[in-house]
């Protein structure tokens, strides 16, 4: 599984319930890259040098970035869920069925 890692802004209790599940979640509070005032091409390449899977919920931007810039380690957007285990596993749900997500964009939308 790839490790993940977190931008300032993901919800703190689905980072937890993903490592609950196993999986090695890095945030930027932990990296201390957080509160830096970092662009979104940093935060996806500080993601990329260390082969971490990004999650944040800056959909709109990040959806953006990897239609510029493609060359990433993999890029997890979500949409705002306030049930946070269910948003948790429908992300260890497509890790575990996509191991490699180099270059690619995963969404992972709230359920209607």
């Amino acid at each position: 599984m790839p490790g993940l890692y977190a931008d300032e802004n993901f919800p703190l209790p689905v980072i937890e319930e993903l490592r609950r599940l196993g999986f090695d979640v890095l945030t930027m509070y932990e990296d201390d890259k957080a509160n830096q005032s970092l662009t979104d091409g940093e935060v996806l390449t500080l993601a990329r040098d260390k082969s971490r899977v990004l999650l944040t919920a800056n959909r709109r931007d990040f959806i953006q970035l990897h239609r510029r810039e493609p060359n990433h380690s993999g890029l997890i957007v979500c949409t705002f869920d306030s049930d946070f285990v269910g948003q948790a596993q429908r992300i260890a749900d497509v890790l575990r069925d996509q191991p490699n997500l180099d270059e690619q964009l995963i969404r992972i939308n709230r359920p209607t």
